[in-house]
């Protein structure tokens, strides 16, 4: 079937987390995506995590499904090569999604130059366009400070770089956004989207800034605890640890009766002065809850428990390693379709994810693998930019563009 995106073409100036997984999604999504680096590799190029022999699987899992060119950056020559790729005639043409510097010969004005209706998407990290990342973003927006054991007065960051995934997913959504604009009105636009606007607008959205603002309070850690409703992380028998969540009727009901703790509620409601059937007061009572549902944890093995609670309709999860995930979890990997085993050049034979997103009507198709650096650079010349053989083997002998790595 056509994939949702086809015919749609991007050009990607990309490094880091946030403009090549906007670039992904919408590779995934079955538009032609163009990733340009510098020849040898950009910054990215050979991040971690990586093989044994210096692959990197970082840079493998963010382009999967993308075209990949090597020019030198440095040269007018490379510079107008990528100018003419961002800025090609066509209605599905002229869309640039970068993280690089908006400026120089990269700068809207001057792009804007070669096609007035360009669509330009640019990441930046303050609004200012002073340099930030996910890992300086993330202690400015509070999460750290309410992240931790209880008690706990150190700061506490987390591995997932989540706004970095955030900006990527809204800069693929403003991007296509900005196209439906195009098409209707015939008009191009510069968008940036800034890593510290999503967080502290998520930081609002969430009501964390007007509770700061009304109630004067700052959040505290709270350990695995989940904030104003019954959350909680317990161990099992065989030494694993799980976590279970209450935050609808449904849910409490199912976790109650599954654990058996429901002749105890009564008593906990009258000695605490609270209604459990209300997410707030089970937050209130939420150790007198655990102490009941502990023991039944306890006595069962992890398995057990996953028996149990999937009968009953219960809200939880395990605690897993990368390593765990992969070999133990079905759900995730084996089961998901989602999934799949492709052979990676120069990584090896490997799983790997599709577009999370599925349509009725629609085939999101296999997953993909993520070019060599440079596979695509004399397809692009030759049949995107028209150029002939001789030009671009005179390209190559200059040192303007590179091929594969052999």
């Amino acid at each position: 079937m056509t994939p949702v995106l086809e015919g749609l073409r991007v050009v990607e100036g990309s490094a880091f987390v946030a403009a090549p997984l906007g670039g992904m999604t919408l590779a995934q999504l079955g538009a032609e995506v163009i990733r340009f680096d510098a020849i040898g590799g950009g910054l990215d190029y050979q991040r971690w995590p990586v093989t044994e022999e210096g692959v990197s699987l970082f840079w493998a899992g963010l382009n999967k499904g993308k075209k990949s060119i090597q020019v030198d950056l440095r040269s007018e020559a490379g510079r107008e090569i990528i100018t003419q790729l961002i800025t090609q005639p066509g209605p599905d043409n002229g869309i640039f999604l970068s993280n690089f510097p908006e400026s120089s010969w990269l700068s809207y004005e001057r792009l804007r130059q070669e096609r007035d209706d360009l669509i330009y998407v640019n990441i930046i990290g303050n609004p200012d366009a002073s340099t930030a990342v996910d890992y300086t973003v993330n202690p400015s927006s509070g999460f750290a400070m309410a992240t931790g054991p209880i008690g706990s007065n150190m700061p506490t960051n987390h591995v997932l770089p989540a706004w970095d995934t955030a900006t990527g997913l809204t800069a693929a959504l403003g991007l296509l956004a900005a196209e439906r604009y195009r098409h209707r009105t015939g008009i191009g636009q510069l968008s940036k989207i800034s890593l510290t606007d999503v967080a502290f607008a998520m930081v609002a959205n969430l009501g964390y800034m007007a509770q700061a603002q009304l109630t004067k309070e700052d959040r505290v850690p709270v350990g695995n605890d989940l904030y104003g409703a019954f959350g909680r992380d317990f161990a099992t028998k065989d030494d694993r640890r799980i976590m279970v969540v209450a935050i609808s009727k449904r849910q409490w009901q199912s976790l109650v009766e599954a654990t058996d703790i429901v002749e105890h509620l009564p008593a906990i409601e009258k000695a605490l002065g609270v209604d459990l059937s209300k997410e707030g007061d089970r937050w209130d009572a939420r150790d007198a809850i655990a102490s009941f549902m502990a023991p039944f944890i306890e006595d069962h093995t992890l398995e057990e428990i996953a028996e149990t609670f999937d009968a009953k309709g219960v809200c939880w999860g395990p605690y897993q390693t990368f390593t765990q995930l992969v070999n133990e979890d079905r759900r995730a990997t084996v089961n998901n379709p989602m999934f799949d085993k492709i052979d990676q050049p120069g990584v090896g034979r490997i799983l790997a994810p599709g577009s999370p997103l599925s349509f009725s009507e629609i085939d999101r198709g296999q997953p993909t693998v993520a070019p060599r650096l440079g596979e695509h650079t004399d397809e692009i010349l030759l049949e995107m930019l028209s150029m002939t053989s001789t030009e671009v083997g005179k390209l190559h002998d200059n040192g303007v563009v590179a091929g594969p790595q052999s």
